[in-house]
C-alpha cells in the first residue's frame, strides 16, 4: 500500500511542476535539495553563494520517520543536485529512484559508514549517523564539493576552498572533543537509541542503547531490564535522553537504578529544543553533556 500512495504522490508532483531536473534557482545558483539537516549544514557552508539549499526533513520531524509531500517530490525533481544518505531515509530512496534524471550523490562510501554496533556480519545494518563523527564529516563535505563541480564546473575553485575551510574547522571541532573527552571517569555511554556510535568509536566510549538504530522502535520490558542492571553493575550515572524523542523509558531506567539523565543530541534536526544554531554548536553542547554526565577531568 505504501509504494501505491508514493506512486501516486510522485504522479501527482511531477505532473504538477513540470519542470526538468537542473533548471536551478532563479537567481542562477545552484539548487541542491538534501535529505536532512547534516548534510544541508555540510551543503551550505561548502557551496557557499553558489548554491541555494532545501532540506526535506523540516524542523521537528525525526528524521527516520520521513515522509515526503508532493511538494517535496517536486522540490527533488526541480533540483540540480540532490545529496541523501541510501538506505536511512525510504521514501527518498523510493523518489530519487522514480526520477532517475535528477543528479544525485549518496555520502554512504564517502561517509564509511560501519555496521550497526553489535555486530560483524558483512550484511549487517549499516549505522547511518556517521556525521557524529567530524572527520566522516569531513570527508563528506569534499564530496559534496566534487559533486557541485560537476554540476557546475565553474564554481569549483570556489566549493574546493569552502571544503577545505570546512574540514580545517572540523578538525579542529574534533581536537577539541578529544581533549575533553580524554579522561572520563566512565566511558559507557547509555543512551535512548544506538545513535552514536561513532561519537563513541571515536572518542573512546561503549555505546549501550534501549534501542537499535531506529527510535520508533519501543524498548520491550526485556531492553529495559537489560540496562537498568548494566547501569547498576556498572555504576554508571548518567541516561542520555534525546532531543526528537520520548525520553520516558530512559527516565524508567534512572528512576530505578538512581542514575540521571541528560540530554544528548544525534543533531539529526535542529529546532527549537536544540542546544545551539548549527552542527558545531550542537556538538560542542553534546561535548559539555558528556564532561559533565561521565563525568571528565
Amino acid at each position: 500500500m505504501r509504494m501505491i500512495v508514493m506512486s501516486t504522490v510522485l504522479a501527482v508532483a511531477l505532473s504538477g511542476c513540470g519542470a526538468a531536473a537542473g533548471s536551478g534557482s532563479d537567481d542562477g545558483r545552484i539548487r541542491v535539495v538534501t535529505s536532512l539537516y547534516p548534510l544541508a549544514y555540510v551543503v551550505q557552508e561548502v557551496g557557499g553563494d553558489a548554491v541555494t539549499v532545501e532540506t526535506l526533513t523540516r524542523p521537528g520531524v525525526e528524521p527516520h520517520d520521513l515522509e515526503l509531500t508532493p511538494r517535496d517530490v517536486a522540490e527533488l525533481a526541480d533540483a540540480d543536485l540532490a545529496v541523501h544518505l541510501a538506505g536511512f531515509q525510504p521514501a527518498v530512496d523510493s523518489a530519487l529512484q522514480t526520477q532517475g534524471d535528477v543528479p544525485a550523490y549518496d555520502v554512504t562510501a564517502d561517509a564509511r559508514l560501519l555496521p550497526a554496533e553489535g555486530s560483524d556480519r558483512d550484511d549487517a545494518p549499516r549505522d547511518p549517523h556517521f556525521w557524529l563523527d567530524p572527520l566522516r564529516l569531513a570527508d563528506v563535505a569534499d564530496g559534496v564539493a566534487r559533486e557541485i563541480g560537476k554540476v557546475e564546473p565553474e564554481s569549483a575553485p570556489e566549493v574546493e576552498l569552502n571544503a577545505a575551510r570546512l574540514r580545517s574547522e572540523l578538525e579542529a571541532l574534533d581536537r577539541e572533543l578529544r581533549d575533553g573527552l580524554a579522561d572520563c571517569v566512565s566511558t559507557d555511554l547509555v543512551t535512548t537509541h544506538a545513535a552514536f556510535g561513532y561519537l563513541a568509536d571515536r572518542y573512546g566510549f561503549t555505546q549501550v542503547a534501549l534501542s537499535g538504530l531506529s527510535p520508533e522502535h519501543e524498548p520491550s520490558a526485556a531492553d529495559l531490564a537489560r540496562v537498568a542492571d548494566f547501569v547498576e553493575t556498572h555504576g554508571v550515572r548518567t541516561v542520555y535522553t534525546e532531543v526528537l524523542v520520548s525520553p520516558a523509558a530512559a527516565e524508567t531506567i534512572a528512576r530505578e537504578t538512581g542514575a540521571r539523565t541528560a540530554v544528548l543530541d544525534p543533531v539529526e534536526g535542529l529546532d527549537e529544543s536544540s542546544a545551539g544554531d548549527d552542527y558545531p554548536s550542537v556538538m560542542r553542547a553534546n561535548l559539555a553533556a558528556l564532561r559533565d554526565g561521565q563525568p571528565c577531568r
